[in-house]
């Protein structure tokens, strides 16, 4: 009796092509890329900081509040004025550090105050559920809903313009998102198995978060607190342009754009140069964001 042979072994067809390998060059090509999204962007930031923070310390600065009007309008690449000055003769690089430095100040503060007191709520919600997590996701769920820039304008009204003001009217819209990204991370992590084996093995609830729910959850905020830094800067700049943020003669990138508006014709520049600058802090901010989720391996 013969052997029934399947169609596909009497098929003449060529077999499909094995997947190629990666060549080390490949390889290397990809680590380097991926090396490159991850410093480029971090030596960018470094820069900035350098400038803001250190660089007044070491070398002499024009002041940023007080101008000579002699020297109004004075052209980028001037005797003294790398950047030129403004209508009133303030040095223009000088404020752009000043202001650099406000922003960094307030987007950090802000953020950091955010995380905190967001992660303690959305890993509180997260792990305990029930009732607990009902309440709070409600009151997270309103922050959320107020626009972000109309909510900090009326606090910063209520408040009055100063730096301290503009972190906690910024905080306040900053509170809610990392709430719900530490909330959503938490309950991931809260079904895990070893996790559950935690719990049954009768470990305490603040000790399960601070061992395993904390240092799984950590990566994914550093990543949101990177992207949130930018967004903060972009309001701290808005509530700056609308007359909200730092009160004069204090310099900042907002107030520098805003009092740009009315020389927008006869100096560009005075606009062009923060708008610049901001950009690529934000930009550089995302970029680092991503870097380091694709490293980590956050979703």
């Amino acid at each position: 009796m013969a052997i029934p042979i399947p169609d596909a072994m009497l098929s003449t067809a060529a077999p499909p092509p094995l997947p190629s390998l990666v060549s080390a060059r490949q390889l290397r090509a990809q680590r380097i890329g991926r090396a490159l999204r991850l410093w480029v962007p971090a030596g960018i930031l470094i820069v900035m900081l350098a400038l803001c923070f250190l660089w007044p310390i070491v070398y002499h600065l024009p002041s940023a509040t007080n101008g000579n009007i002699i020297e109004a309008q004075e052209p980028p690449f001037s005797p003294g004025h790398w950047l030129g000055t403004d209508a009133v003769g303030v040095d223009i690089f000088s404020q752009l550090v000043y202001g650099g430095r406000v922003a960094f100040e307030v987007s950090a503060a802000t953020t950091l105050i955010g995380m905190v007191i967001g992660m303690a709520l959305g890993v509180t919600a997260g792990y305990v559920g029930g009732w607990t997590d009902a309440v709070i996701s409600r009151v997270l769920d309103i922050l959320i809903a107020f626009p972000a820039l109309v909510l900090a304008l009326v606090i910063a009204e209520g408040l009055g313009p100063s730096e301290l003001h503009v972190i906690w009217a910024l905080a306040v819209f900053s509170i809610p998102a990392f709430g719900r990204v530490s909330r959503g991370a938490t309950l991931v992590v809260r079904g895990l198995p070893y996790m559950v084996a935690a719990r049954l093995a009768g470990t305490r609830g603040w000790k399960i978060i601070a061992r395993h729910v904390l240092p799984n959850i950590m990566p994914g905020i550093v990543t949101f607190s990177l992207l949130g830094i930018g967004i903060v800067i972009i309001l701290e700049g808005a509530l700056d342009f609308l007359g909200y943020g730092i009160p004069a003669p204090g310099a900042s990138w907002g107030s520098m754009i805003a009092n740009g508006q009315q020389v927008l014709t006869a100096q560009p520049e005075y606009v062009v140069i923060p708008s610049i600058v901001l950009l690529i802090t934000v930009v550089a901010l995302n970029m680092l964001g991503d870097a380091l989720r694709e490293r980590w391996g956050v979703q």
